[in-house]
């Protein structure tokens, strides 16, 4: 039983590394598009700047992944923020009111989950013991 539940377990890491370097793969071929596409702009944007943002927080996340093996939730957040700063600039001109003040609330919300978060690790820090 427990030669079954350490082969389940190393079949499961080896799954996450794949899906992991899948990950990591489609961010740098899709970083690649974006440089070719701004090449052919001749242009570059705080749209394609905001995007880059975007790729290097999902490639710092997935390296964090890979020396820890643990995944802060608050990156997922900082990338939602760099996501909806993105939304708010191309569709600046779309935008009424109540929707900026909408996704200005989405911002406040996530900024203070990541200070919660953050406010949490310091106070209530976790014991080596808590990991296994």
């Amino acid at each position: 039983m427990n030669n079954l539940k350490n082969s389940s377990c190393k079949a499961l890491v080896i799954v996450e590394d794949i899906g992991l370097l899948i990950i990591a793969v489609a961010t740098v071929i899709a970083m690649g598009f974006e440089v070719v596409s701004m090449f052919k702009a001749m242009s570059v944007t705080l749209a394609d700047l905001l995007l880059f943002f975007i790729y290097l927080e999902v490639l710092a996340m997935v390296g964090i992944y890979l020396k820890s093996g643990k995944l802060p939730v608050r990156m997922p957040l900082y990338i939602a923020i760099v996501a909806v700063a993105r939304y708010m600039i191309l569709d600046m001109k779309n935008l009424d009111t109540f929707r900026v003040l909408g996704l200005s609330g989405v911002v406040l919300i996530l900024t203070i989950a990541i200070l919660a978060i953050r406010y949490g690790h310091t106070k209530f820090p976790y014991d080596d013991k808590d990991e296994s």
